[in-house]
């Protein structure tokens, strides 16, 4: 896995910012207007060889990749260049391609004239808004089964003011001068395969603009005071900022999954180019919007730049149409079998792939499945604590197959964090849900790294044989997802301690023998320093601790939690974990286990579940999967799951090669488990009735994940919470929370 560039792509993305900041300033591009055309700046991108970053060495230009175009495009999107770049960049390459206009293609290259591309059939429509069509000396479009070059007379150029101030122009191109440029299915195939790129060239540059506006509305917010603070520090400013930079994001990462998808030739490659174009239009005009909103009144006024990132976010997408569309479209080549020339993606560093290791742990876990689970124990499988088996949990044990993130020393399979993402959709795969093996592997990691000899001795093996579980004793009446407001007590008592109070949501304790506690140990400190951890044994020789209450509390999401009582329970001082008061540095050997989290592997089996039911479904006498409506809303969900895994998959990637996180983590849980939960609403709608039962099969599952998504914006840290910390540490705005 890899999300970075090479040395050379780093080295040509800061050449274009540079060149950028200096030439398409806010003050340029005001300049610029009304036209939308930067002359100047037109003939310094070609100078710096933008012009011909996809055209073949063959025909004299620098023949780079695809990723190569989309951070020049990311860098145009940022500064809001002044020019149809994407389209000039396209169609370059197409008379590249095609041949035999080597004069125009070289006036192209070097910023004499400009070339842009007509998106829709002549012999259908022959009168088109066109990018650049205002300053263009030549259009390529097809014209039946022709691909053309269009020669625009002045004459036929009307400048007409438009929303972005944008160099665009309505041009008859049927009654303009025309020469074929090729002809038949391989031309045909090669203006298609234009199209599709320039969706992805365009959505890059939505990306950057989209990022850069809400890098503006922080900045804002961080200087702007309002009722005595600054305004960042109010959620209802700083959290929607943090809605969208995850999306931003996603978008960037879904240019580069389709770029990548080509190149492996994946079968919904043209689906992914769909999803990216239709996603990142969407989520520019949301975050410009925001981002205006954010400078409040001001915001309004042209003294303020951002009303151009504003107006741009729409303008660059809609030449093409309704990006609605575009979710129409990749809803019929994700589930209608619409196929679509692609691009030649060129070489590509950027890599989403696992590796040989990840491979090799999900086939030894689905082999495990195989020789050792039987119906009745499947049957039993559950997405929660209920589906705790105490034979498969020894058998995973004995296999190594329990704790796979434990590190190697303490006794587990240390796998890296790619394999681990693997292996835990391997289970999900099965059907198998263990989350008692996460916190039971957070416990045997603290009593390696603080335990007592004694703890090592007596508890340490029966959890790493895998014999007995472990709960989580934070959470308390009223602290909510504040644990360092515990007040539950331990109080010195002899050569140990007496443990009083309440810890609520103990999910396992009807089941488990040990709870790992954070326990209130010095009320004169602050709070976050007068915790201490422990182990408290739930049962001693198979029976309840004395002093111990274990009472369920039942959820509408078919699963059980508890609220524990601990009234008067001793445990000896060779229970306690660390320094007393040194509960928050205890805590902190968990992170070891971090990784990047979220909710994808069950967003990919609710959107299975859909697909399954919308194939049972059936509407006006054919499945509701051939109903283009019912393939968009599926196709929407492929794009939540797809931007939650590859933000997973990031959050993942800076912790395992040591890389800078900017909340990375928070923003993979936050943005999966929102979707999780719109996503669920949504295909319990799409299939209804029939989701409203539990009938056993896909109606079950659908039923299931509602219920299940209902929980997952809230444990884990709140999505809350977790919004403050993506504003704080991936945005730079001020502290939300005391």
């Amino acid at each position: 896995m890899n999300f970075d560039l090479t040395d050379d792509q780093e080295m040509m993305r800061d050449m274009f910012a540079r060149f950028l900041d200096e030439n398409s300033s806010t003050a340029r591009v005001r300049a610029a207007a009304p036209s939308g055309f930067d002359a100047a700046l037109w003939k310094g991108l070609a100078e710096q060889g933008a012009l011909s970053i996809r055209v073949p060495e063959a025909s004299g230009g620098l023949g780079l990749g695809l990723i190569d175009a989309a951070v020049l495009m990311e860098e145009a999107g940022r500064t809001l260049a002044s020019g149809p770049v994407a389209e000039a960049l396209v169609a370059a390459r197409l008379l590249a391609l095609l041949g035999g206009h080597a004069g125009l293609l070289d006036r192209a290259m070097t910023g004499e004239s400009v070339v842009t591309i007509a998106f829709h059939d002549i012999a259908e429509q022959p009168r088109q808004w066109i990018a650049g069509g205002l300053i263009a000396e030549g259009v390529i479009a097809r014209n039946g089964s022709d691909v053309v070059l269009v020669t625009v007379a002045d004459v036929a150029r009307v400048a007409e003011e438009n929303l972005a101030d944008t160099p665009l122009a309505e041009l008859d191109l049927a009654a303009q001068p025309q020469v074929v440029l090729a002809s038949g299915d391989a031309a045909l195939a090669t203006f298609a395969a234009a199209i599709e790129e320039w969706k992805l060239l365009v959505s890059a540059a939505l990306a950057g603009l989209g990022r850069e506006a809400l890098k503006l509305a922080a900045a804002y917010a961080s200087e702007r005071k309002q009722f005595g603070q600054f305004i960042g520090q109010f959620q209802a400013i700083s959290h929607p900022l943090a809605d969208l930079i995850c999306e931003v994001d996603g978008g960037k990462f879904l240019v580069w999954k389709a770029i990548r998808d080509i190149a492996n030739g994946t079968p919904t490659a043209g689906a992914a180019i769909s999803v990216a174009a239709w996603w990142n239009a969407e989520a520019a005009a949301r975050a410009t919007a925001q981002a205006l909103h954010t400078f409040g009144g001001y915001g309004l006024t042209t003294e303020y730049d951002i009303f151009l990132f504003n107006l741009r976010a729409k303008a660059w997408p809609l030449v093409l149409g309704d990006p609605q569309r575009l979710l129409d479209e990749a809803g019929r080549r994700l589930y209608a079998g619409e196929t679509t020339a692609l691009p030649d993606a060129g070489e590509s560093p950027i890599d989403f792939d696992l590796g040989d290791d990840a491979n090799a742990i999900a086939q030894e876990i689905h082999t495990f499945f195989a020789a050792n689970v039987t119906p009745e124990m499947r049957d039993r499988f559950h997405y929660s604590w209920e589906g705790y088996n105490p034979e498969l949990n020894r058998k995973l044990a004995a296999e190594n197959l329990l704790y796979l993130g434990l590190p190697k020393d303490v006794g587990g399979r240390g796998l890296s964090p790619y394999a681990k993402i693997a292996a835990m959709d391997a289970f999900e795969f099965e059907g198998y849900n263990n989350p008692a093996a996460g916190v039971s592997q957070m416990v045997a990691l603290i009593i390696h790294r603080f335990g007592s000899d004694d703890l090592k001795q007596d508890v340490l093996p029966q959890i790493m044989s895998g014999e007995v579980i472990c709960s989580l004793g934070y959470s308390e009446p009223g602290a909510g997802s504040d644990v360092f407001a515990a007040q539950c007590r331990a109080t010195p008592d002899g050569n140990g301690w007496r443990i009083d109070g309440t810890k609520m949501f103990t999910s396992g304790a009807n089941l488990a023998s040990y709870v790992l506690m954070l326990a209130r140990t010095n009320t004169e400190v602050a709070k976050h320093k007068g915790l201490t951890m422990f182990i408290v044994p739930l049962k001693t020789n198979g029976e309840q601790t004395e002093g111990v209450t274990v009472q369920p509390v039942h959820t509408f999401q078919d699963e059980r939690t508890n609220i524990t009582f601990y009234d008067n329970v001793k445990i000896p001082d060779s229970w306690r974990l660390g320094d007393v008061d040194g509960g928050v540095k205890t805590m902190s050997a968990s992170l070891e286990l971090e990784h990047g989290g979220g909710f994808a592997k069950y967003q990919r089996a609710m959107l299975h579940a859909g697909e399954q039911l919308c194939r049972d479904i059936t509407k006006q006498g054919k499945p509701l999967i051939d109903d283009p409506a019912a393939q968009a809303r599926l196709a929407r969900t492929v794009a939540n799951l797809w931007v939650s895994e590859l933000l997973t998959f990031r959050a993942t990637w800076v912790i395992a090669e040591k890389k800078t996180n900017l909340a990375y983590g928070p923003m993979a849980k936050m943005f999966s488990s929102e979707k999780f939960l719109t996503d669920a609403r949504d295909l319990l709608d799409l299939t209804a009735p029939l989701s409203l039962s539990k009938r056993k099969g896909a109606a079950a599952e659908i039923n299931m994940f509602y219920r299940h998504a209902q929980g997952s914006t809230i444990y884990g840290g709140t999505s809350e919470v977790h919004r403050s910390m993506i504003a704080e540490r991936g945005l730079g705005l001020p502290r939300t929370r005391a």
